[in-house]
């Protein structure tokens, strides 16, 4: 009887963590780093990565990792990763607007349904052609993702960051 008990329990657990790692992940990563990942981390998974202090004075990183060149959702892409204190701070993927239905749809089953998502149009004055924008926005806690795009333009942004950094990376002191 006891035996059973013990079965039972363990047949709970054991669906309770295929549920639990079949959800998005909470964090927003790139590849498995995520932010608050070390510089060892960063180095570990995109060797290719370029590590120096930044150029300019910023309370919102001291260090950058630049265009390592991935794999992200299936499409060519290069990263920058931006750290303070020895964490991950901020990030961004930028890939070719062709490859941008696939990673929009890694994205989504990475990172769970969007907050937001818009489609707009600009018209241009004079007549030309109308520009047509992408914008899709995931928050968790004090982290934040956007990914924007511009269609027939070639560079699609995905930014992810934590807390304030969008506000105070440039901000001038």
């Amino acid at each position: 009887m006891e035996r059973g008990k013990q079965e039972l329990a363990a047949g709970k657990w054991g669906l309770s963590l295929f549920f639990l790692f079949s959800l998005p992940a909470w964090g927003f990563d790139a590849n498995g780093v995520a932010l608050g990942a070390s510089e060892a981390d960063v180095r570990k998974t995109f060797p290719s990565a370029h590590c120096r202090a930044l150029e300019w004075k910023s309370q919102a990183a001291e260090r950058r990792c630049d265009d390592a060149k991935i794999a992200f959702g299936g499409a060519e892409a290069r990263i920058t990763l931006y750290l303070k204190a020895d964490r991950v701070q901020a990030f961004d993927v930028r890939f070719d607007e062709r490859d941008l239905e696939r990673v929009t749809a890694f994205l989504k089953s990475r990172y769970g349904k969007p907050l937001a998502e818009t489609r707009d149009k600009i018209e241009r004055r004079g007549g030309g052609e109308a520009r047509e924008i992408i914008k899709i926005r995931w928050e968790k806690g004090a982290e934040r993702a956007v990914l924007s795009a511009q269609l027939k333009r070639k560079r699609v942004d995905l930014n992810v960051w934590l807390g304030k950094f969008d506000e105070e990376i440039y901000r001038i002191r």
